[in-house]
């Protein structure tokens, strides 16, 4: 009777992991942005290269004074990612107060993705439809 109940307590505890599992897996798609996994998948990737666009640039300016735009982060080897990743493009907005990393969607191809993702010299996040 003891094995059968430690059975069942096993098998009761493995359903709620993976009640909670898939639950937590919906909630962190639709968090990025994403209504599929292939999308949270290049959203996360897209942020990433937000992350280390702003960092170069807090490097850069950390050093030089001013911040940079994009050409100039990647040609004094700040920085070696792309300068995209499909369907995103990336651009640095500079003014002499701080600066603005967007990401820019082009086409209409995936349209369960923001159209812009962006971040500020704070290291805040903004995204639009």
């Amino acid at each position: 009777m003891g094995r059968v109940f430690g059975f069942l307590s096993v098998i009761i505890v493995m359903a709620v992991g993976m009640y909670v599992y898939s639950r937590q897996a919906q909630s962190s798609s639709a968090a990025a942005g994403a209504n599929s996994p292939k999308a949270a998948i290049n959203i996360t990737g897209v942020r990433s290269d937000l992350i280390s666009i702003a960092t170069s640039e807090r490097r850069y300016f950390a050093t030089e004074g001013k911040y940079a735009s994009l050409d100039e982060l990647i040609s004094a080897n700040y920085i070696t990612i792309a300068r995209q990743r499909p369907p995103y493009a990336y651009e640095v907005q500079i003014s002499s107060s701080g600066f603005r990393a967007v990401a820019i969607r082009s086409g209409d191809s995936t349209a369960d993705t923001p159209a812009q993702l962006s971040v500020d010299d704070k290291m805040e996040f903004q995204t639009s439809e």
